[in-house]
């Protein structure tokens, strides 16, 4: 599984996503900085890769476009380093795995996770 971190997360994601076996590339060393979300959107979808973001954009339009794909990683709290919640997601990347492969929207916050499978009902 391929992970995109969103522009809105450190660069620090990748590198800790790596140590834990799960192959990361962050947006800034792919794309304009101001691309806008569906410009990524568009961009992980025809490389297979899953979104991971901190911005809840991404649901919104995985809602209004009825998209199987990319599937999305979006965080939930205010403190989003790694060193923070970062076992949290590579716990939840690797428990979702299939999931992510099929499409869905994962919801991670401190106290839940929560999985939608794609397309989102409109």
């Amino acid at each position: 599984m391929k992970i995109l971190v969103d522009m809105n997360l450190s660069p620090a994601w990748v590198d800790y996503l790596r140590e834990h076996k799960i192959h990361a590339k962050h947006w800034s060393r792919i794309g304009p900085a101001d691309a806008p979300d569906t410009q990524i959107m568009a961009w992980a979808s025809r490389e297979d890769f899953v979104v991971f973001t901190h911005d809840l954009d991404f649901g919104t339009i995985l809602h209004l476009t009825a998209a199987k794909k990319p599937s999305v990683i979006q965080l939930r709290t205010e403190d989003v380093r790694p060193i923070t919640i970062g076992l949290c997601v590579c716990t939840t990347i690797l428990q979702t795995a299939e999931d992510l492969k099929l499409g869905a929207l994962v919801t991670i916050d401190p106290r839940r996770r929560r999985v939608t499978l794609l397309p989102l009902r409109r």
